[in-house]
């Protein structure tokens, strides 16, 4: 399979390293520039580096990328940009003797620029959307797509799921690729004939530095729940780092879902243009904004929902989701007006958004209610505000008892787990309480800090269960629930894999749900 830092353009560009240290004022030690050297290329991973390549040299959590830098240069690589800590570990080495040494500031805030540089600024010649917030970012991302699709031959996708051009597609990495891959797969999608993008933006990334160098033409926000508070340590400390999106320079114009707070807080706050959408009906803050829902039909059991946009000249167009729940209503009005900022006609998006295909992992049905089985379905759900939207979307579409399997991840925020299982142990009947991702932590100390949630509000602990193996709490899930009941497993959606102490395992919901189903159907022939 192609990974994504070997997406790169097959004719990419050329230029002279002298002229990259011009223009970005580097200072230059170790080996002298030669004249005729050309960099066509530029990674942060030196297990990525390709003939040709700059190999970028940050501080890491840990270890400096500098002591990486020999098996770049080994691979190919041009010359090292690195920072002062770099350039001694490089001389004390004595690689810097083999190689140029491009000594900046802030070599990772120069990631971005100096690669969109290095592949002739491919955005500049893309129609650019991208979507931040905590939650919706994927689906909104994809119904995005969707209108963009109906304007645009060729488009481009880059999230959670997946890095898609046209119809070709390898599993994402993590939500928003290093900024060096960005850059070549942009230029790989404008080599390709793709003249639009829909991305999704993550706070880390905008932290870090991941969309440096590229300015979107429109960008989008969802909503700020608690998440990651780990990383950026408050909800001020979150925000902060989502709204650099809509930075002057960042882009160029945004559509501001004001739903909650910050939503209201980032129009209040943008150095950009924006516009509002307020998408739940009847709220006070739908008299001002820009774009309102003024009336929905709910859809539920998988059908989806249908409802009312009110435009910022008053007039009324009939929209619709292809996916049930009131979070889904939000999804595609954004998606709708994102598109429509991005030259898609108004009604052509909502058409298209109408029609949008299902999403991976995002409330995906994967066994239908039937001969003996329980509905099933997965769901990326993996925050408080999440959770409560997710179970209270099932309930209705559940005749008989909703169980849920989930977990939370480990080395991130901690204070949500606790408010994970109360959530839990307030809106659903069974509980499975799982693992996720534990990561380097003991999994038996994060199902703890869950199980302490559902306590204080099921203090009998009754209906509640713990299974060590996530693909065993999937199969007893399956075995509590009748015809009737609901069965929801949360919190890793799509993902493909399981970081276990470390070690990623393949490891997906829906296969093990459905080779659940088959091994149960063995036992009942």
């Amino acid at each position: 399979m192609t990974t994504p830092a070997r997406m790169r353009p097959t004719r990419p560009a050329a230029h002279r390293v002298a002229d990259l240290v011009r223009t970005f004022h580097l200072v230059t030690h170790g080996a002298p520039v030669p004249s005729d050297a050309v960099l066509t290329g530029v990674s942060l991973a030196s297990n990525d580096v390709s003939p040709g390549d700059v190999f970028v040299a940050v501080t890491g959590l840990t270890v400096h990328g500098a002591s990486y830098a020999e098996q770049a240069v080994d691979a190919g690589a041009v010359a090292v940009l690195t920072d002062e800590a770099g350039l001694a570990l490089l001389e004390s080495s004595g690689l810097a003797a083999r190689v140029p040494v491009l000594v900046g500031a802030a070599p990772r805030a120069l990631a971005g620029p100096v690669a969109a540089w290095a592949h002739d600024a491919p955005g500049e010649r893309l129609v650019t959307v991208g979507v931040t917030g905590t939650n919706g970012k994927t689906t909104t991302t994809y119904f995005l797509d969707a209108a963009l699709r109906a304007a645009h031959t060729t488009t481009a996708v880059l999230g959670t799921v997946e890095l898609r051009i046209g119809e070709d597609a390898v599993e994402s990495p993590r939500t928003t690729v290093e900024a060096p891959a960005l850059q070549a797969i942009l230029a790989l999608a404008v080599e390709r004939g793709a003249t639009a993008l829909a991305m999704e933006v993550s706070s880390h990334a905008l932290a870090l530095g991941r969309v440096g160098g590229l300015t979107f033409d429109v960008v989008g926000f969802t909503n700020l729940q608690r998440d990651h508070l780990d990383f950026h340590g408050d909800m001020e400390g979150y925000f902060r780092d989502k709204s650099r999106l809509f930075a002057s320079g960042q882009a160029r114009r945004g559509v501001v879902v004001v739903d909650d707070e910050w939503g209201r807080r980032l129009v209040a706050e943008s150095p950009i243009p924006v516009e509002s959408v307020a998408t739940h009906v009847g709220a006070p803050e739908a008299a001002d904004a820009d774009w309102a829902v003024v009336a929905a039909d709910i859809g539920l059991d998988g059908v989806g929902s249908t409802f009312t946009l009110r435009g910022p000249d008053g007039t009324l167009h009939t929209a619709a989701s292809p996916l049930p729940g009131k979070v889904n209503v939000s999804n595609a009005a954004l998606a709708i007006v994102l598109a429509h900022a991005a030259g898609v006609d108004l009604d052509t998006a909502i058409g298209a958004v109408a029609t949008a295909h299902e999403i991976p992992g995002r409330m995906e049905r994967v066994i239908e209610r039937g001969e003996g089985f329980p509905l099933a379905i997965v769901d990326y759900a993996h925050t408080p505000d999440a959770l409560v939207l997710a179970l209270d979307a099932v309930r209705p579409i559940t005749p008989g008892r909703l169980v849920i399997v989930f977990g939370s991840d480990g080395d991130r925020d901690q204070g949500k787990r606790p408010l994970m299982g109360e959530i839990a142990a307030r809106l659903a009947d069974v509980i499975v309480v799982t693992d996720e991702n534990p990561r380097s932590e003991e999994p038996a100390a994060i199902r703890s800090a869950i199980l302490e949630g559902v306590r204080s509000v099921r203090p009998d602990l009754v209906d509640v269960h713990e299974a060590s193996s996530r693909a065993q709490a999937i199969r007893d899930a399956l075995a509590l629930a009748h015809e009737q009941d609901t069965v929801i497993i949360t919190g890793k959606g799509h993902e493909p894999t399981q970081e276990i102490a470390g070690v990623f395992h393949r490891y997906n919901d829906r296969d093990v749900l459905l080779a659940a189903r088959v091994e149960r159907q063995g036992q009942q022939a």
